[in-house]
């Protein structure tokens, strides 16, 4: 899962050997390279298991050098915008080329936004030319020969010191014990991906396994028949948002109770804003327009989530009338602000750094960001008792 690794974005000018160090990591030739400058036109990710760091996402990106045509400034942009989904920076610099102004942009811009960066020196078998000796004057440097895989362990291990302990809170294992139970509902419907489980069911499965807890699982048919079974009862509930009215009744009112699409954006994003901004809900009216966004993409289905029940649910709430868009992907349409409300989805596919940034583009326009689960449960009664677990009403 994508959105669970620490994402290390590498920079650097073209020829300066990314591509060449993403393929020395992982022993692959994962990525194309070659003498012509501008080889890598989009940013390819690889997932890598970074030991001792654990799971990562290595994105190689365009040169911060790429050419001033059209094409090539679009190519430089759609790099730089990785800077802001990025948990860590590794710029790039050829020992035998030129550094200056470029890679100070580059450093500037992870100081600010609080990105922690490694200055890798590449192609350090060859003579050091004066303008990088010049630049890497009284700065941290870690030396590699991407081509040869030498210097690679001291790179690991210099991103091993710099990386973040945990580059997101945890999924839900703060709010349980060791030896608690967790009780999962989760409907296998015609929308549950075929003989696997959705990511956010994963996610809990493992975070309850990681805090010691016991995980347990049942589809809403069987609730009562499971809770009947158990000796005691779970520390924690967890549903699909879509069947939060059939399963509130049935789970007493003294277990915790939430969905797992709030569990995901609570990770991912700040659910204290998303709760605030569901409010939005009750001054909509006909002819207003609401934008559904979903991070990934995925086959629609006739009860889909997104295109069907959420805009169902919400005319039945305005009384009709509302004009609901749907986007999938990593990109907002281009008239976000002429959105009342965006409504998105929990975000599997994200790390923190991207959900946070995809709250603050439509708040930066004056449009207020919700959540799937959130919406869900605040339209079918149920939103209180969604969010008492993590203290926020």
């Amino acid at each position: 899962m994508v959105g669970d690794r620490l994402h290390i974005s590498i920079f650097g000018r073209r020829n300066a050997g990314k591509s060449s160090l993403i393929n020395a990591f992982t022993g692959q030739k994962v990525a194309i390279v070659s003498d012509v400058p501008g080889t890598t036109t989009d940013p390819v990710m690889k997932a890598i298991e970074l030991f001792p760091v654990g799971p990562a996402v290595l994105i190689d990106t365009a040169g911060i050098d790429d050419t001033n045509d059209a094409l090539g400034l679009e190519r430089v942009k759609r790099s730089r915008s990785y800077l802001d989904k990025s948990d860590m920076v590794l710029l790039v610099v050829d020992a035998s080329g030129e550094a200056g102004d470029f890679e100070d942009e580059i450093i500037s811009k992870c100081e600010e936004k609080q990105v922690p960066f490694i200055i890798v020196l590449n192609k350090s078998d060859l003579e050091m030319s004066e303008s990088v000796k010049k630049w890497l004057d009284g700065k941290e440097f870690v030396a590699i020969s991407a081509a040869n895989s030498t210097g690679i362990s001291g790179l690991t291990k210099k991103i091993t010191e710099k990386s973040p302990g945990e580059w997101e809170p945890p999924f839900l294992r703060d709010l349980i014990k060791p030896g608690d139970i967790v009780l999962m509902i989760t409907p296998i419907d015609s929308s549950a991906p075929k003989g696997r489980m959705i990511m956010p069911q994963v996610r809990a499965w493992r975070d309850i396994l990681d805090g010691g807890g016991i995980a347990i699982s049942c589809e809403p048919a069987n609730l009562q028949k499971t809770l009947d079974s158990l000796s005691v009862k779970p520390a924690l509930a967890v549903t699909d948002s879509q069947v939060f009215s059939k399963v509130a009744p049935i789970i007493p009112e003294d277990v915790p109770f939430t969905s797992f699409s709030i569990l995901s954006i609570r990770q991912k994003g700040n659910l204290a804003e998303m709760v605030k901004a569901v409010k939005t809900v009750d001054t909509l009216k006909a002819g207003d327009k609401v934008l559904i966004a979903e991070s990934c993409s995925h086959h629609s289905q006739d009860d889909d989530i997104a295109r069907v029940k959420i805009p169902k649910w919400l005319n039945e709430k305005v009384g009709g009338g509302l004009m609901i868009d749907t986007s999938a992907g990593r990109d907002y349409p281009e008239n976000l602000g002429d959105y009342k409300l965006v409504v998105h989805c929990g975000a599997c596919t994200l790390n923190r750094r991207e959900m946070l940034l995809r709250q603050a583009i439509p708040a930066e326009k004056g449009v207020p960001v919700t959540n799937f689960g959130v919406l869900i449960s605040y339209l079918h009664g149920v939103f209180p008792r969604a969010l008492r677990p993590f203290g926020i009403e």
